[in-house]
């Protein structure tokens, strides 16, 4: 097992690691551990904050199983969206991962054996034959492909009709090539889901379950407003929008505000005019926040925001929730 291996645990590579040492799964969850805590919290927090990134040092072995103990904790628990949700998070960490990656092997800046590189990720979905640089940062990707790999993004500029297109191949940006990998990373990490446990395996982790249920429980319990007024937003989102119109926004910070936002039911149209995103730079991942058919995020606790950094200490009173002080704003404004 190689800490590539564990940094994108979707790759072919990866799963084939875990085979070649003859790992069970069934004994894994069995005996618990660091592998079952791991996945514990990729679940966790990957449906209250949208990433899947560890909190703390994790060993090679541990990150690496903790993915398949994740996806088996996915399809066990019973939560609005879970799949969608866990998918785009894990999709979201790794294009945070890869372009790093990739951008440094561009600038030809030093890249460790853990770095991932743009041919092993196309050739990993067979695709490698079907896009070839061209110069400029644009790329060509064979217009079959393309449609495959755009078919699930929603906008107008993913459309076939907007894209130039010359000898059956398809002009993109690099930016818009990563955008379309992610959106093949949360596909491959989606596929499948839910699984199939068997008993045994489900029992062992009930614990982790029940753990899992309880923790997700307030987010679960936070309705949508639906009702889009600035002027009520809390103080800690009035700063977080400010950080984002300034491009210095955080991971979390950015999840907050757009899963905040996206709560509000505006459209992007109105989203991109508040955090001022006329190169809709958010817009992949708001889409994805906003989420269909129950899979919408919940905006995070001030517990977690606070945690996280991004909370405004003192500013909000008694509150609990953005989203609580929100609505007694509008309507102490009726």
């Amino acid at each position: 097992m190689q800490r590539l291996h564990a940094r994108y645990p979707f790759l072919d590579a990866s799963r084939e690691a875990v085979e070649t040492a003859d790992v069970d799964l069934a004994t894994v969850v069995q005996e618990g551990g660091p592998a079952v805590e791991r996945g514990v919290e990729r679940v966790e927090r990957a449906l209250v904050e949208g990433t899947v990134a560890p909190e703390s040092r994790w060993s090679v072995r541990a990150e690496l199983l903790s993915y398949p103990v994740a996806r088996v904790l996915v399809s066990l628990l019973d939560v609005r969206g879970a799949v969608e949700k866990y998918a785009t998070a894990e999709a979201t960490l790794a294009y945070e991962r890869f372009t790093d990656d990739f951008d440094a092997d561009t600038r030809l800046k030093s890249t460790s054996d853990d770095a991932l590189t743009l041919p092993s990720l196309l050739a990993d979905f067979d695709v490698g034959g079907d896009v070839t640089a061209v110069g400029d940062g644009r790329f060509e990707v064979g217009v079959t492909t393309y449609l495959e790999l755009a078919a699930p993004l929603d906008g107008r500029r993913w459309r076939l009709a907007t894209r130039a297109l010359a000898d059956g191949t398809v002009i993109v940006s690099r930016r818009e090539l990563y955008g379309l990998l992610r959106e093949a990373v949360r596909e491959r990490v989606a596929d499948g889901l839910p699984l199939s446990v068997p008993d045994s395996i489900a029992d062992a982790l009930a614990p982790e379950v029940e753990t899992l249920q309880h923790a997700l429980a307030p987010v679960e319990s936070t309705g949508d407003v639906d009702e889009f007024e600035p002027a009520a937003f809390p103080p800690c989102i009035d700063r977080l929008v400010e950080e984002a119109r300034e491009d210095e926004i955080s991971v979390t910070g950015r999840y907050a505000v757009l899963t905040f936002l996206a709560a509000t039911g505006a459209s992007y149209a109105e989203i991109a005019a508040v955090v001022g995103d006329d190169e809709e730079r958010h817009r992949y991942q708001y889409e994805r926040l906003a989420g269909e058919n129950g899979s919408q995020f919940s905006p995070p606790s001030c517990a977690t925001m606070e945690a996280n950094g991004d909370c405004e200490p003192d500013a909000c009173g008694d509150f609990s929730h953005p989203l609580a002080y929100y609505e007694h704003q509008l309507r102490a404004g009726e």
